[in-house]
């Protein structure tokens, strides 16, 4: 009887169909270098890459949420390296759409879509709905500058919470979720400290060197950005990862835990110090406020708040540490009167107070910041800084835009503490708290810089909402393979 297993490996190498393809191959890269340069050669040697994960995602749409969710930390700083032939960030709305699609041609294992029908996929969609409308603002100029911004503020959040909400089923899952997130956390803050300690490579000096510098080397001292898009957004998102990594650290009860989510804690921090970001402080600053007050623990809520204060005094009112840059930097953040950039954001958003004064609905969605500079530029808005996710809001979709946002954001939270705060489990209820904890922080934080809109955190807020909506289906899962 013939081998089943002798035609495989190293002996289909030695045939000359597979000779010639890699020949073929060889030929075909050749030339896409030689014609197109480096880029389009690496970006066909990755096709078959492609082709594996488009597969790999119609099998298991939960792989392609967490490759979306990974790919997002790295998305913002491929440019810096290939410049802008390819457009990384539309492969982000490319594997959710591929993702969803797979679960809607799935047969036989995704008939239940009980789990999308919630107010949390009824909010996706509703201000997504609100977003689309925007399409008829009589301000708006760029019907293209509408498509490229409203992924950040809608688009993803409509993809992403069904997606997950489909293909989350367990605490494994949650832990998933925890690891990629963590651990790419923690490879974005060495890579932050490098670039500060050893330099950055040759082509981030070239970005620098061609206009970075402006905002990312302030009195002769790098700010750290890591592979991200900017420092703040760097900044953010570590103090956001260290946030929950220390919560987990403190509330586990695995001495292997407490070692290793404190180690990622600590990294992470330092990141968002070398970032000199002084905005991202307040992300686990907030986010402590918040998790003290779910803890429910009252003694341990008023400790936490003198401790804070005591914090907040030493910065304030004293100059401790003040040799120290990355203190320094935090320090000017709770001394807003002796910042100039401070006053001057004050100045612009009181120029929008008077653009805005008359238009309820805003300039348009994409009218303002980095889109409304590449669709519509020399135009008030998209010359005017916003510096702020919300000052955005309010500037693109108006007044009104802006009440419904907030209303949104505070009713998601409010509802998700109700939610986790039923939980009986406390290790699961601890690590709920803790995601939450993380979103009131990115949502304070989100006043002084675009945060809440960009990859990667709000990929890691959107997947944090639908683990909190799904932690009591997680619970029932951990007790059904408790022993009795």
């Amino acid at each position: 009887m013939k081998d089943l297993f002798e035609d495989t490996g190293v002996n289909k190498l030695k045939k000359p169909l597979f000779i010639i393809g890699f020949i073929f191959m060889a030929i075909v890269f050749s030339l896409a270098i030689a014609l197109k340069g480096l880029v389009v050669g690496l970006a066909l040697a990755f096709l078959p890459f492609a082709v594996y994960l488009l597969v790999e995602i119609f099998i298991h749409p939960k792989a392609g949420l967490m490759f979306a969710l990974a790919y997002s930390f790295v998305a913002n700083g491929l440019p810096r390296y290939t410049g802008d032939v390819i457009p990384f960030g539309l492969l982000v709305d490319g594997i959710l759409l591929a993702s969803l699609l797979s679960l809607l041609l799935a047969r036989g294992r995704f008939r239940d879509w009980s789990p999308v029908k919630n107010d949390l996929t009824l909010i996706s969609v509703l201000w997504m709905g609100y977003t689309t409308v925007q399409l008829l603002n009589p301000e708006s100029i760029s019907h293209i500058a509408w498509f490229y911004a409203m992924r950040g503020i809608a688009f993803y959040q409509v993809l992403l919470i069904p997606l997950g909400l489909m293909v989350i089923k367990n605490r494994k899952d949650l832990n998933l979720f925890l690891i990629v997130w963590l651990g790419f956390s923690v490879l974005a803050a060495f890579k932050g400290i490098q670039q500060v300690v050893l330099h950055p490579d040759p082509w981030e000096r070239a970005w620098l060197n061609a206009g970075g510098s402006l905002t990312h080397i302030i009195h002769g001292r790098l700010r750290a950005f890591s592979f991200f898009s900017d420092a703040g957004q760097f900044g953010a998102a570590m103090g956001h990862a260290g946030l929950v990594a220390g919560i987990l650290a403190v509330r586990s009860r695995k001495f292997s835990k407490v070692i290793i989510f404190g180690l990622i804690s600590v990294v992470t921090l330092f990141g968002m110090l070398y970032s000199g970001t002084r905005g991202a402080l307040f992300v686990p600053a907030a986010g402590v406020m918040l998790y003290l007050f779910l803890s429910r623990n009252f003694k341990i809520f008023i400790a936490g708040m003198l401790f804070s204060l005591a914090v907040f005094g030493l910065l304030r009112f004293t100059l401790i540490g003040q040799s120290n840059y990355q203190i320094y930097r935090l320090r000017t953040a709770v001394r807003p009167a002796q910042d100039p950039s401070f006053q001057v954001r004050l100045a612009n958003q009181r120029l929008l107070k008077t653009y805005l004064a008359h238009r309820p609905f805003g300039g348009g969605i994409g009218s303002a910041g980095n889109w409304g500079r590449r669709f519509t530029p020399n135009t008030f808005l998209a010359e005017t800084p916003t510096d702020s996710w919300y000052v955005r809001i309010w500037a693109e979709m108006g007044i009104v835009g802006l009440m419904v946002h907030l209303i949104i954001l505070f009713y998601l939270l409010i509802r998700g503490s109700m939610i986790v705060w039923k939980l009986e489990n406390i290790e699961l209820r601890e690590t709920m708290n803790a995601l939450l904890a993380g979103i009131f922080g990115i949502m304070v934080a989100s006043y002084g810089n675009g945060l809440y809109g960009q990859m990667p955190t709000n990929m890691v807020v959107l997947i944090s909402y639908v683990m909190i909506w799904l932690s009591p289906q997680i619970e029932k899962s951990i007790i059904a393979v408790q022993p009795k």
